[in-house]
């Protein structure tokens, strides 16, 4: 069975928070382990060496103790530039969507083995890392070394906040070093907009807008004309999409699921899916990201406006524990929509 995820406007901003394992789309994310987070060249476009942004995360719980817990994190560089530089290129190993896996057991010093109270008042077991202020996703290393307050995770992100207009850290830091308040929201304004996302299987949504609301406002009839192989594809990736249009989200954990795919041409073969870097076994689909996302984001459908047709993630089949990192690198294969 396939699930499915839609986007939806918060309706209590603190279901939402790390310890109510939620699934959610733009903002900053809510790390599942909120101490050992991916740092280095894995929190940067291996490109162009910025900061990635959060994309979204999946809260995707298996059977089994050690995934009791278990959250799949995607980010990726916001410059289009960037992501054709790895299309033209995909037996590259470098990238700019990076997906981590992240999994707990149910007794852990985090959170509660408990079922989180809904009411909004479940506090997590410990504090988690001190994180940029700007971005709100990756560790604040760096220290403003004036107000002794404010982090940053780079120094790009520590020059764009001090040149942010009228709410920029230059005239906001010597306030701080009087009074010590800050906001704990990211003061980036080029975070996505954040959203919750709700699952529902697929065949039981009760939405039947045309398809035309928002997938052909990212693809178009002529965005395809390789051939009847891909003809065909594109028709019936219209079709199923059409019955649910505004999903953005189709998970499965089944060995036995297939991603959907616009068109035929394109598609990754075996030896494209490199092996987990952790134990060596093989990894298998999970779930893909639509680009129907892309405007809930309000990203412009501009020529240099980054876009694509789907971003499938593929993850280790045995979800392996060990390695001595808290979050292990998975991998994502990105079918744009002019190949």
């Amino acid at each position: 069975m396939m699930s499915l995820g839609f986007p939806g406007k918060l309706k209590n901003p603190w279901s939402l928070r790390r310890q109510y394992f939620p699934s959610k789309a733009g903002g900053s994310p809510a790390w599942l382990d909120p101490i050992n987070l991916p740092s280095g060249k894995w929190s940067v476009c291996d490109f162009c060496g910025e900061p990635s942004q959060f994309l979204l995360q999946v809260y995707a719980p298996l059977d089994d103790e050690s995934t009791f817990h278990r959250t799949l994190f995607v980010f990726m560089c916001p410059s289009m530039a960037c992501l054709l530089r790895w299309k033209r290129h995909p037996e590259t190993q470098l990238r700019s969507v990076k997906v981590f896996r992240c999994q707990l057991p149910r007794v852990n010093s985090f959170y509660s083995s408990d079922a989180p109270s809904e009411d909004g008042s479940q506090q997590p077991l410990t504090s988690g890392a001190m994180l940029c202020n700007w971005c709100g996703t990756w560790k604040g290393d760096k220290i403003c070394s004036s107000c002794k307050r404010t982090r940053y995770c780079s120094g790009k992100h520590q020059v764009a906040h001090w040149r942010f207009g009228k709410s920029s850290h230059k005239d906001l830091c010597r306030q701080l070093e009087t009074c010590g308040t800050e906001s704990e929201f990211a003061a980036s304004n080029s975070l996505w907009p954040e959203y919750e996302i709700t699952n529902e299987d697929e065949g039981m949504s009760n939405d039947n807008q045309p398809s035309s609301s928002l997938i052909k406002r990212r693809l178009t009839d002529d965005t395809y004309n390789e051939g009847p192989a891909d003809k065909r594809s594109w028709a019936s990736f219209e079709e199923t999409i059409s019955r649910s249009p505004d999903q953005v989200l189709r998970y499965s954990s089944s060995a036995q699921a297939k991603p959907l795919w616009p068109v035929f041409s394109g598609r990754p073969s075996k030896v494209d899916i490199p092996k987990c870097q952790n134990c060596g076994g093989t990894r298998a689909f999970e779930f893909q990201i639509l680009p129907q996302l892309l405007y809930f984001f309000n990203v412009k459908n501009d020529q240099d406006s980054l876009d694509w047709a789907t971003i499938v993630v593929y993850t280790c089949e045995a979800s392996c524990e060990g390695g001595g990192t808290s979050y292990k690198d998975e991998f994502a294969w990105v079918h744009l929509t002019h190949q």
